[in-house]
């Protein structure tokens, strides 16, 4: 793809988001689209947010647990920008109307406290940036109709990022095996999903290691403050009107966010 074909892209994403309406995937309007053209559709679409005056506030890794990508019929992860826009207030009430086809999904978040770049970042380097951890659920959602997304029309829609609610108790890392957390996610009360950190690439750090080094291609670092999504540890779930979502892990604490009914009517 050349670049106008890709500006053209990213704006057909952003039209679908103002418009509420999803679009068929990229990768069948332009057969010819590959991973590289998705990293750059995905940073002509982060250039123009940041133009509008929008703030990058950390990064997600996606598609990380075997459960996801078979789910997603992908086979290595992606990430995506989490913007100052996309980060709820821990136990709020967020208006269902603000997404096109939301899905929720629990992960260990990453807080830095010193700065990553890559090449070369070990686990050990993540360990030694991270100020805490705390638990998160991220809203996924997609500009592409019904999910029908390969890896590249994922890349491209930014990750599929759409909303971030970190719990608000912090833990440091000092005899945390962030490999054995156990998570359950509840929606109205019923489990509707149970998993473990170590889902997350054997160590979520791992994912954020990943990350470091692959946003290194680009001339990006992660920075400290940065909030750094790892991967979810289960399923992404489905998001109705009426929904109350809690995710508890051993550990950590809990977080929780409502999705009222009456934003649907």
């Amino acid at each position: 793809m050349d670049q106008d074909t890709r500006t053209e892209a990213s704006r057909a994403l952003l039209d679908a988001l103002r418009a509420r309406q999803p679009i068929q995937p990229l990768s069948e309007s332009y057969p010819g689209i590959n991973i590289d053209d998705a990293y750059e559709i995905q940073l002509i679409g982060v250039r123009t947010e940041i133009e509008s005056g929008r703030v990058v506030r950390g990064h997600k890794v996606g598609l990380t647990s075997q459960a996801m990508q078979t789910m997603l019929g992908v086979h290595e992860p992606d990430y995506g920008h989490l913007f100052d826009n996309m980060f709820f207030p821990e136990g709020s009430s967020v208006s269902i109307e603000l997404f096109l086809q939301p899905r929720v999904e629990i992960e260990v978040a990453f807080v830095l406290g010193e700065r990553l770049a890559g090449p070369g970042v070990t686990v050990a380097d993540v360990l030694r940036a991270t100020d805490f951890v705390c638990p998160s659920i991220e809203i996924i959602d997609s500009r592409i109709v019904d999910w029908k997304i390969t890896l590249a029309d994922t890349i491209a829609d930014n990750g599929s990022s759409a909303g971030v609610v970190l719990g608000g108790r912090r833990t440091r890392l000092d005899g945390l095996d962030l490999r054995t957390i156990g998570t359950v996610l509840r929606r109205n009360g019923s489990i509707v999903e149970t998993g473990a950190s170590g889902a997350v690439l054997g160590n979520p750090a791992n994912a954020v290691a990943w990350l470091a080094n692959k946003v290194a291609a680009f001339g990006v670092a992660l920075e400290p403050g940065h909030v750094i999504l790892p991967g979810a540890c289960t399923r992404a779930v489905d998001v109705e009107g009426g929904d109350v979502f809690r995710a508890d892990f051993d550990g950590l604490g809990h977080v929780s966010i409502a999705f009222p009914r009456e934003a649907t009517e």
